[in-house]
């Protein structure tokens, strides 16, 4: 009877175990599914336009071929306030961004009025949404004239007997345009815009009045003068800081001229044989001329700037040659004059402008930065045959050209070996810590016996 007793109490554990498991079995796992379901990224990704105030709702964003390069470049053409071009601004590769936009307040727009039904995988729900780059478009205004120019400057229209420019209508021009762009005769119907085009074409074009129909035909001098115009006034006052500082302020920079190299290494060191004397020295005469050519060659961590700018006017070092205002302003000019023509103007038809500018003295006179240009080109090359010739022992001094390429380069090589790595698999990442000291290579088993 105990043996028959303690089986059916093995029995009635077992079977409290066996409906435990069953339980535990059946009961449904705790979900941790979100309570949004995010919808997958998008491959047209909305983007970010910033638009002028002033810009009427009848404002559209059409293809027009780019002055510059040819090309179908979007433009916001507003039937009131004129054309406006795109300018693409963008954080830096080395630093990713994106964007964070809240459509709280236009959903709320859309909940006034009558709007369809919300799709499966919209994220208006949300309120908000994120991008993957941080790209912002900015739109500003452009001279419609630049639009005109591939037209005006193309050998195509107006040309008659002999090659010779002859008196057109503008629809002449538009119809050119018309073909390399569709949607320039959309905005054309715009009776404003089609005002405004004709008035800019004016101001680079000779015009005749034939019966009440005025007549077109492109004149390089008041183009010109027109591209000059722009120049000055963008030059009036300082140019950007990025600007003003690589092509101006260092372009007009002169190089620093001092005394022989001799005479600087006596006064130096005559100036810190008092604090040599001061100090606990254990080193010997060798190693003390070493210092002092050290202390001659550059000034030491403990010097100061006011010490530095002291030793400077004792040993005889010369300010350098300062533009006068008159050059500084040429040199805007001509910087704002390239950057205008670089960005709106075909290369062929920039050269001329160059050329014609440089043969108008009447109209801008560059002779006095050519020669301060000349004078800073000769006095850096003295400076440069001077430091190579005179003193074989320093060392070479890296410009900012040159740290800035090795600073490239090795960039690149650390991108690479980070790429390498990542392409690593973990056995071969495993297989470079083996210690192989004492070890054949493979090579070895594939040799000729001897």
């Amino acid at each position: 009877m105990a043996r028959t007793t303690r089986s059916k109490a093995a029995s009635g554990s077992a079977a409290a175990k066996t409906s435990g498991k069953a339980s535990a079995a059946t009961t449904p796992a705790p979900s941790n599914t979100s309570r949004y379901a995010l919808p997958s990224s998008t491959t047209n990704p909305p983007k970010i336009f910033i638009l002028p105030r002033k810009a009427t709702s009848d404002a559209r964003v059409v293809s027009l071929p780019n002055p510059r390069y040819n090309k179908p470049t979007r433009y916001l053409v507003c039937p009131e306030t004129g054309i406006y071009e795109f300018t693409r601004i963008t954080a830096p590769k080395s630093t990713p961004r994106s964007w964070l936009v809240d459509t709280s307040a236009g959903a709320e727009k859309e909940e006034k009025e009558e709007s369809p039904k919300k799709s499966d995988g919209d994220d208006s729900e949300f309120g908000a949404y994120v991008t993957k780059g941080a790209e912002l478009y900015l739109a500003t205004s452009i001279d419609p004239v630049f639009l005109l120019l591939p037209a005006l400057t193309s050998d195509e229209t107006a040309k008659g007997e002999g090659g010779k420019k002859m008196f057109v209508e503008s629809d002449d021009y538009f119809d050119q345009l018309n073909k390399t762009s569709p949607h320039f005769s959309e905005i054309l119907r715009w009776g404003t815009i089609r005002q405004l085009l004709e008035a800019r074409m004016a101001t680079v074009c000779d015009t005749v009045d034939a019966g009440g129909e005025l007549m077109y035909r492109f004149s390089q001098e008041k183009l010109l003068a027109e591209m000059l115009s722009k120049a000055k006034r963008m030059s009036e006052k300082s140019l950007p800081p990025s600007m003003e500082e690589k092509f101006v302020a260092k372009a007009l920079e002169a190089p620093v001229l001092g005394l022989k190299r001799e005479d600087t290494t006596t006064s130096t060191t005559s100036a810190s044989t008092p604090k040599a004397e001061s100090n606990e020295s254990q080193a010997s005469t060798e190693s003390t001329e070493t210092t002092a050519t050290q202390v001659s060659e550059a000034p030491t961590a403990a010097t100061s700037v006011g010490e530095e700018e002291a030793t400077a006017a004792s040993s005889g070092l010369k300010a350098s040659m300062q533009a006068s205002p008159e050059v500084t302003k040429l040199q805007r000019l001509r910087v704002a004059f390239s950057f205008i023509c670089s960005s709106y103007i075909l290369p062929s038809q920039v050269s001329q402008l160059k050329k014609q500018l440089s043969e108008q003295k009447d109209l801008v006179d560059f002779s006095p930065l050519d020669d301060y240009l000349a004078q800073v080109a000769k006095l850096r090359q003295e400076a440069a045959t001077s430091r190579s010739m005179g003193d074989y022992s320093r060392k070479h001094v890296l410009d900012e050209e040159e740290l800035m390429d090795r600073a490239e380069k090795k960039r690149k090589m650390e991108e690479d070996e980070k790429r390498k790595k990542a392409g690593e698999s973990r056995g071969v990442k495993n297989l470079k810590k083996v210690n192989t000291t004492g070890m054949k290579k493979m090579s070895d088993f594939f040799k000729k016996k001897t």
